[in-house]
């Protein structure tokens, strides 16, 4: 008999893998857990199947605080994400159960897709590539010779985690000039990445791009609104590679009508996939790319692999990598195995 249950939580009608092999359970497989993925058609039937359950792994199915409240035995619920967006983290804090994310599995591919973006938006690739399929050939060069060169332009950074750390390494051989705003992260932090700290403000007004890479926390919940927009320049482009709902979509649809800035460059929306009758689906100047940019052939693997991990450490009585709710591990009895530090929040 297994001594642990593991529930991994898919969105109801989707199914996966039958997780009897795969990569969470080259750690959950030597303690002896058995993992049983749940695709419940309703959230009540998804409680009862998960009541009893030692751990449980999101995929797909946000856990909201009813699914929270009734576990009886939960330990650690744990996220293959890096935000934690699709947990009610009040609800899980209020139970003393750890919440789990990957911070750090996926940093590359999305500072790639962040600086292709940034580039793709500078360089106005979907309309060139536009002009040569409507044969307007010679309509390329008069728009591009408008535009400044990239050299020289300041790129401003709402937040600067480890993404947006990245993606500053990647721009700096471009020869952009660093902007950053983060009140959580060091000042000596960013200066040793080579950017300049600043205020939310004065980076909006500043800044020739914006690259977007705040949290999906409370705090950040419409971070910019109609009012951001406005202090921007008018020839400025904005990247989000984060999450969509930092940002007032409705404010940032009507800055790019109103011409208030020149262009958008967005992996995330607000709703996700959009409305039809959206918008920016049909705005010239805006490069939508479907909350992909994550994706790559080794990251789900690498992801799973590292929630079997942290599950893991749980149940076999240890404190987690990565843990969204820290205060509640005081309360764990789990034990600290690792620096403190490395109990990162989200986004961190």
């Amino acid at each position: 008999m297994a001594r642990f249950t593991v529930i991994i939580a898919v969105g109801a009608g989707r199914r996966g893998p039958d997780g009897t092999n795969t990569p969470e359970t080259e750690a959950l497989g030597p303690i002896g857990a058995e993992c049983i993925e749940v695709a419940a058609a309703t959230e009540d039937e998804f409680i009862s199947a998960a009541r009893k359950a030692d751990a449980l792994i999101s995929k797909g199915r946000p856990i909201t605080k009813q699914i929270i409240n009734g576990l009886e035995k939960c330990k650690v619920i744990a996220l293959g994400s890096v935000g934690a967006d699709t947990v009610d983290l009040a609800a899980a804090t209020a139970r003393g159960i750890p919440v789990t994310n990957v911070p750090d599995t996926f940093i590359e591919e999305v500072a790639d897709h962040a600086m292709m973006l940034i580039l793709a938006t500078f360089r106005r690739v979907i309309t060139m590539d536009r002009y040569v399929r409507d044969g307007r050939w010679r309509d390329g060069r008069p728009l591009l010779s408008q535009y400044p060169r990239l050299l020289g332009q300041a790129l401003g950074f709402i937040g600067f985690g480890h993404v947006a750390r990245a993606v500053a390494a990647r721009a700096k051989p471009f020869g952009v000039r660093l902007l950053a705003y983060d009140p959580y992260i060091e000042e000596l932090v960013i200066t040793q990445c080579g950017a300049e700290p600043t205020g939310l403000t004065e980076l909006l007004q500043r800044s020739d791009l914006i690259s977007m890479h705040a949290p999906a926390t409370a705090d950040a919940h419409h971070l910019l609104t109609e009012t951001h927009f406005r202090l921007m320049k008018r020839d400025a482009l904005f990247i989000n590679t984060g999450r969509g709902p930092t940002v007032d979509e409705a404010a940032l649809i009507k800055a790019l009508q109103e011409h208030w800035i020149a262009g958008a460059g967005l992996d995330v929306l607000e709703q996700e996939p959009p409305d039809p009758t959206n918008p920016l689906l049909r705005m010239d100047n805006v490069i939508l790319t479907p909350h992909v940019a994550s994706a790559s052939a080794r990251m789900d693997p690498s992801r799973w692999r590292r929630v079997g991990q942290e599950v893991a450490l749980v149940l076999s009585g240890r404190r987690p990598m990565s843990c969204v709710n820290p205060s509640t591990l005081d309360r764990t009895g789990l034990v600290r195995w690792q620096p403190y530090s490395m109990e990162r929040g989200p986004g961190a």
